[in-house]
Protein backbone atom coordinates (compact mmCIF):
# COMPACT_ATOMS: atom_id res chain seq x y z
CA UNK A 1 0.00 0.00 0.00
CA UNK A 2 1.30 3.14 -0.74
CA UNK A 3 1.64 6.07 1.45
CA UNK A 4 -1.28 8.33 0.14
CA UNK A 5 -3.50 4.89 -0.14
CA UNK A 6 -2.13 4.30 3.54
CA UNK A 7 -2.85 8.14 4.75
CA UNK A 8 -6.84 7.76 3.04
CA UNK A 9 -7.08 4.77 5.08
CA UNK A 10 -6.47 5.75 7.78
CA UNK A 11 -8.39 8.53 7.44
CA UNK A 12 -11.80 6.73 6.21
CA UNK A 13 -11.42 4.42 9.18
CA UNK A 14 -11.22 7.84 11.64
CA UNK A 15 -14.57 8.55 10.15
CA UNK A 16 -15.81 5.61 10.40
CA UNK A 17 -15.05 5.33 14.11
CA UNK A 18 -16.27 8.62 14.11
CA UNK A 19 -12.66 10.21 15.52
CA UNK A 20 -13.07 13.59 14.49
CA UNK A 21 -9.77 14.64 15.95
CA UNK A 22 -7.85 11.60 14.52
CA UNK A 23 -9.47 12.52 11.11
CA UNK A 24 -8.52 15.83 11.59
CA UNK A 25 -4.70 14.97 12.13
CA UNK A 26 -4.70 13.70 8.99
CA UNK A 27 -5.27 16.83 7.08
CA UNK A 28 -3.30 19.75 5.80
CA UNK A 29 -3.31 23.33 7.76
CA UNK A 30 -5.29 24.16 4.61
CA UNK A 31 -7.01 21.37 3.46
CA UNK A 32 -9.95 21.98 1.06
CA UNK A 33 -12.87 19.66 1.25
CA UNK A 34 -15.30 20.13 -1.25
CA UNK A 35 -18.39 18.03 -1.63
CA UNK A 36 -20.08 19.08 -5.20
CA UNK A 37 -22.47 20.24 -5.54
CA UNK A 38 -21.88 22.26 -2.45
CA UNK A 39 -19.43 25.39 -1.58
CA UNK A 40 -15.97 24.37 -0.40
CA UNK A 41 -15.02 24.43 2.85
CA UNK A 42 -11.18 25.48 3.57
CA UNK A 43 -8.90 24.68 6.59
CA UNK A 44 -8.73 21.83 9.18
CA UNK A 45 -10.81 23.90 11.74
CA UNK A 46 -13.68 24.26 9.69
CA UNK A 47 -13.31 20.92 8.09
CA UNK A 48 -13.60 19.80 11.91
CA UNK A 49 -16.70 21.35 12.44
CA UNK A 50 -18.51 20.20 9.63
CA UNK A 51 -17.41 16.83 10.56
CA UNK A 52 -18.82 17.17 14.04
CA UNK A 53 -22.39 18.33 12.31
CA UNK A 54 -22.58 15.19 9.81
CA UNK A 55 -21.51 12.81 11.99
CA UNK A 56 -23.41 13.37 14.63
CA UNK A 57 -26.40 12.24 14.08
CA UNK A 58 -25.39 9.13 12.78
CA UNK A 59 -25.05 6.05 15.43
CA UNK A 60 -22.95 4.21 12.80
CA UNK A 61 -21.01 5.05 10.28
CA UNK A 62 -19.40 2.37 7.37
CA UNK A 63 -17.77 3.77 4.30
CA UNK A 64 -16.81 0.72 1.98
CA UNK A 65 -14.95 1.07 -1.09
CA UNK A 66 -15.84 -0.45 -4.09
CA UNK A 67 -12.56 0.35 -6.32
CA UNK A 68 -9.72 2.66 -5.62
CA UNK A 69 -6.90 4.11 -8.08
CA UNK A 70 -4.16 5.84 -6.99
CA UNK A 71 -1.79 7.79 -9.08
CA UNK A 72 1.60 9.31 -7.60
CA UNK A 73 -0.14 11.75 -4.65
CA UNK A 74 -3.90 10.54 -5.82
CA UNK A 75 -5.94 8.45 -4.40
CA UNK A 76 -9.42 8.35 -6.13
CA UNK A 77 -12.26 5.85 -5.20
CA UNK A 78 -15.42 4.35 -5.32
CA UNK A 79 -17.72 4.70 -2.56
CA UNK A 80 -21.13 3.78 -0.09
CA UNK A 81 -20.89 6.15 2.38
CA UNK A 82 -23.64 4.82 4.71
CA UNK A 83 -24.84 6.57 8.07
CA UNK A 84 -27.11 4.46 10.51
CA UNK A 85 -29.42 7.05 11.25
CA UNK A 86 -32.37 6.42 13.64
CA UNK A 87 -34.01 2.86 12.93
CA UNK A 88 -32.57 3.26 9.49
CA UNK A 89 -29.28 3.64 6.86
CA UNK A 90 -28.60 6.57 4.61
CA UNK A 91 -26.58 5.39 1.73
CA UNK A 92 -25.23 7.77 -0.49
CA UNK A 93 -22.75 6.05 -3.74
CA UNK A 94 -19.82 8.75 -3.13
CA UNK A 95 -16.94 9.50 -6.35
CA UNK A 96 -14.11 10.61 -4.01
CA UNK A 97 -10.10 12.45 -4.55
CA UNK A 98 -7.95 12.91 -2.05
CA UNK A 99 -4.80 14.47 -2.66
CA UNK A 100 -2.02 13.90 -0.26
CA UNK A 101 1.10 15.62 0.42
CA UNK A 102 4.81 14.58 0.84
CA UNK A 103 4.13 14.99 4.79
CA UNK A 104 1.66 12.55 4.55
CA UNK A 105 -1.57 15.00 5.26
CA UNK A 106 -4.73 15.68 2.97
CA UNK A 107 -4.81 18.59 1.09
CA UNK A 108 -7.77 18.34 -0.71
CA UNK A 109 -10.85 15.90 -0.27
CA UNK A 110 -12.95 15.90 -2.51
CA UNK A 111 -16.60 14.03 -2.77
CA UNK A 112 -19.08 13.76 -5.64
CA UNK A 113 -22.41 12.62 -4.96
CA UNK A 114 -26.17 13.03 -5.68
CA UNK A 115 -27.61 15.55 -3.20
CA UNK A 116 -31.14 14.75 -4.07
CA UNK A 117 -30.36 11.58 -2.65
CA UNK A 118 -29.14 12.40 0.42
CA UNK A 119 -31.40 14.70 1.26
CA UNK A 120 -34.55 12.90 0.10
CA UNK A 121 -33.14 9.94 2.55
CA UNK A 122 -32.27 12.43 5.14
CA UNK A 123 -35.82 13.95 5.08
CA UNK A 124 -37.41 10.23 5.06
CA UNK A 125 -35.07 9.17 8.09
CA UNK A 126 -35.85 11.91 10.62
CA UNK A 127 -38.82 12.63 9.58
CA UNK A 128 -41.68 13.31 12.74
CA UNK A 129 -45.01 11.53 12.29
Amino acid sequence: MSEPEAVVAAFIAAIESKDIDAAVELLADDVSYENVPMSPIAGKEAVRATLGAFLGAAAQVEWPIRRQVVAGNVVVNERLDRFQIGDGWLELPVAGFFEVTDAGLISLWRDYFDMASYTGQLAALTATD
